[in-house]
């Protein structure tokens, strides 16, 4: 064999063996990997029954439900409503109209089965994504945006 032959091999070799080390790190990371939606996404069927994912929003007035450790509530971005159905307890600041971010899979059925539910700290803090979709559908709070500029508050999410 050549001088350049063996050199063509080596390379292809040196590139299957890199392919398959992406390959790998990458079918470990799609395990750990949780896209954020809306309620308008998984409504309009973007998301496979399954499938984990954040769902953020703001909870439904009216739809909250305690039955003993479960509870059920609705996911709206103003578009579209989500129903949630959660064991275990929930942040203090868990409100009615209040933002949420949920984590969890979406059931055949579609209701959202939620793991973990995440409530803001204050009116400054929503999901890029949720706001953007409540400013499209007229749900947008004027006055979180004008205290957002003026630098109020910061907020995070609690568990």
């Amino acid at each position: 064999m050549t001088r350049k032959g063996r050199r063509l091999v080596l390379i292809g070799a040196a590139l299957t063996v890199l392919g398959l080390a992406a390959a790998l790190v990458l079918t470990a990371l799609n395990d750990t990997i949780v896209f954020f939606r809306t309620p308008t996404e998984v409504a309009q069927r973007q998301v496979v029954p399954g499938e984990r994912l954040r769902l953020g929003g703001l909870v439904e007035a009216g739809s909250v439900v305690k039955q003993g450790a479960t509870v059920t509530f609705v996911v709206t971005d103003g578009a579209a409503k989500v129903p949630v159905a959660y064991t275990g307890m929930l942040p203090d600041l868990f409100r009615e109209g209040q933002g949420v971010v949920t984590e969890g899979r979406l059931q055949p059925d579609g209701t959202f089965a939620a793991d973990t539910v995440l409530a803001k700290h204050d009116e400054n803090y929503m999901p890029r994504e949720v706001a953007d979709t409540l400013k499209k559908s007229g749900h947008w709070m004027e006055e979180a945006q004008k205290g957002r500029a003026s630098g109020a508050g910061g907020g995070a999410l609690t568990q």
